[in-house]
């Protein structure tokens, strides 16, 4: 599976993006897809999945501005963000797994569990 990310840019406090996640190749095994972020000098964290049951999780932090979405005809996941503040700038990584995890709900957001990473699309939130 191929990962390409893109919507990135840069845009002022309490504004909105949109990242889009393309996904080629092995498609039709993706169990997961979703976004993490790495802030300069932060570990990468995980912002929120989408699984193939129907299943979403958000980070506390995006809860309530970011919405995942995913367009399965197109193999393409998005995030809106709304409401951006200076503390959401960071890389943006698409990330995917096919396999199962039955502990989804509790450890979606570890990096260690996605076998499939995007380029990343930086998002800059300037104050």
């Amino acid at each position: 599976v191929q990962l390409q990310a893109s919507g990135g840019g840069l845009v002022q406090t309490g504004g909105s993006l949109e990242l889009s996640c393309t996904a080629s190749g092995s498609t039709k095994d993706v169990y997961v897809i979703g976004w993490f972020r790495q802030a300069p000098g932060k570990e990468r964290e995980g912002v929120c999945i989408s699984s193939s049951g129907g299943s979403a999780y958000y980070a506390d932090s995006v809860k309530g501005r970011f919405t995942i979405s995913r367009d399965n005809d197109r193999n393409t996941v998005y995030l809106q963000m709304n409401r951006l503040k200076p503390e959401d700038t960071a890389i943006y990584y698409c990330a995917a797994s096919n396999t199962y995890n039955y502990w989804l709900s509790r450890t979606w957001y570890r990096a260690a569990k996605y076998d499939y990473w995007g380029q990343g699309t930086l998002v800059t939130v300037s104050s």
